[in-house]
């Protein structure tokens, strides 16, 4: 009776992982550019009480008998389907219609990828900067930052087109590309990116080698200005997870009941 405690117990601990997932889902429901994770399970090894060769007089039975010993999670995969795209006018919000990524620099100098694309105008060395809300800056397609001199350009009538050019008006007011473009990347596999915190992420073995759209290997996002991305959550789906969750925690919870009983009736018992 007692591998039936440890198998309960393994599926609490699975079901409480997964209520933490879904708990950090519904918390970032409102995280632009967030996208939802889900918990994946896998069983445990396999203890085999009887094989299928056993029979008394050697003959071969049809199936022998093998005990689970509970669950484990195997992954927390993020799900990287389009999110809502809401219009927030502002010139500085961008939301990528597609697959790809923001190219960033972090404090360490690494690159980083995000597509939460809140930015801003900051002030840096040359005059401004595009970077995010942490001031990470956000980089082009050679991996530069994009930085413009105040003296020289009005950073309030610079536009970003779909392809993400930047562009500037020219003598009569249409917007001219300045030779400057976003740096979006795709990956092989965007699951396999490790999450840094603050809607970022690194690339990993898993993920595979960032691949820049410019390259023309992958089809092309589109970059909508004046607009930003939403989370993937939806919050009814959320909650009907959290409550089967809730069930099978309590289904395990009962188990180890169950079993703490019987044993307690069997030291209960006279000879």
């Amino acid at each position: 009776m007692m591998r039936s405690l440890w198998t309960a117990a393994s599926g609490m601990r699975a079901q409480q992982t997964n209520v933490d997932t879904i708990s950090n889902n519904l918390a970032n429901v409102n995280t632009i550019g967030y996208k939802k994770e889900t918990t994946e399970f896998k069983s445990l090894l396999y203890q085999t009480i009887q094989a299928k060769t056993t029979s008394a007089n050697g003959d071969t039975k049809p199936v022998g008998a093998q005990i689970g010993l509970g669950v484990k999670n195997a992954s927390i995969t993020s799900i990287f389907t389009q999110g809502n795209i809401n219009q927030t006018e502002n010139d500085t919000d961008f939301a990528i219609q597609g697959d790809g990524f923001f190219t960033l620099m972090d404090i360490d100098g690494e690159t980083v990828y995000s597509r939460n694309g809140q930015f801003l105008w900051t002030t840096s060395e040359g005059g401004v900067m595009l970077a995010n809300s942490n001031g990470l800056p956000v980089l082009d397609t050679n991996g530069s930052s994009i930085e413009f001199d105040t003296e020289e350009y009005d950073v309030s009538k610079i536009t970003i087109d779909a392809n993400g050019q930047v562009c500037y008006p020219d003598e009569t007011n249409n917007p001219k590309p300045l030779g400057i473009q976003i740096g979006l990347v795709q990956f092989a596999n965007p699951s396999g990116l490790e999450k840094q915190g603050g809607s970022l992420y690194k690339m990993t073995d898993a993920s595979g080698e960032p691949v820049y759209e410019i390259d023309g290997v992958v089809k092309q996002s589109v970059i909508k200005q004046g607009f930003i991305e939403n989370s993937n959550v939806q919050v009814v789906d959320e909650m009907v997870n959290l409550i089967v969750a809730q069930r099978a925690y309590e289904m395990n919870s009962k188990a180890i009941t169950t079993t703490d009983e019987m044993m307690k009736q069997a030291n209960q018992l006279k000879s």
